[in-house]
């Protein structure tokens, strides 16, 4: 009889096992809405419908308070949590997301794995150390990519006015993220000058289908958090134009204005593209 009871006993111990080993939910729903979310897609456009297009180039600087929930955090959490520059970086290795040179913003020459390494300053260096006897042996160090040094996004876009709709409406082409670094020039010096570089150009239209499917942290609501795609869409950002496209072989704004003036001039351009909508209707 002993022998019969010890069975039961046996199988709860292997069940109970089992239920340990099974996945842990870190929370209190299992999420399903926003993995298996799809980007919103834009409404057919004709060309005749397109009565004014402008192109815009402008530029996201994450160090503004409403931009920080696109840079922060700098090391992911978990599978959920990712910056930008993560979530780009890791559709680029395991998504197919094609990466460009930043030669021209035209999409035009794809990056290889090498070329975006070299672009983050992740590049090889060899050091000379000395075993025990004295005697120098040269060591390589792999380069490291630092994402945390991506602080700015190129934005290129263009506003047109749909008059199918009646509505002036803008469409994100490309986006580039820009990197700002200290290059050790063996000085010793600790204030040495901040050199920025753009590391890459994405188009935008692929990458959305990666931005819709993960989060951005919402600083009300953890129940309530927008995609990146949100972002964008709802244009829930701040941000200044640096260049529209103009006769000057597209000269950008730092090209003919300094300091404060620069921003008056993206205000007054911004204000020209506005103003093109609201001049059409007769009140």
């Amino acid at each position: 009889m002993k022998k019969l009871l010890l069975i039961p006993v046996l199988l709860m111990g292997v069940l109970f096992a089992g239920n340990v080993n099974a996945q842990v939910q870190d929370d209190i729903y299992a999420k399903e809405h926003v993995p298996n979310r799809k980007p919103v897609p834009y409404k057919f456009l004709r060309e005749a419908d397109a009565m004014y297009k402008k192109r815009v180039w402008r530029v996201i600087d994450l160090r503004e308070k409403i931009n920080l929930n696109l840079y922060y955090p700098t090391e992911p959490i978990g599978q959920e949590r990712k910056s930008l520059i993560d979530l780009l970086m890791w559709g680029i290795s395991t998504e197919g997301l094609t990466a460009y040179n930043t030669e021209d913003d035209r999409f035009t020459q794809p990056m290889s794995r090498t070329q975006i390494e070299n672009a983050f300053g992740a590049t090889e260096q060899t050091i000379n150390t000395y075993d025990e006897d004295g005697n120098e042996i040269p060591v390589t160090i792999k380069g490291e990519i630092k994402t945390n040094e991506v602080k700015q996004y190129w934005l290129k876009e263009d506003w047109f006015f749909d008059r199918q709709h009646s509505t002036m409406e803008v469409r994100i082409i490309g986006l580039s993220p820009i990197r700002f670094y200290v290059k050790d020039d063996g000085s010793g010096d600790d204030e040495q000058e901040v050199r920025k570089s753009y590391v890459f150009w994405i188009y935008f239209p692929e990458v959305r289908r990666i931005l819709a499917n993960h989060e951005v942290f919402n600083n009300n609501n953890d129940a309530e958090r927008r995609t990146f795609d949100d972002i964008f869409f709802k244009r829930y950002f701040n941000s200044f134009i640096i260049k529209v496209s103009n006769v000057y072989d597209d000269r950008g704004i730092s090209e003919y204005s300094l300091g404060i003036q620069s921003l008056l001039e993206a205000e007054a351009l911004k204000k020209t593209i506005t103003d093109f909508e609201q001049d059409l209707w007769e009140y």
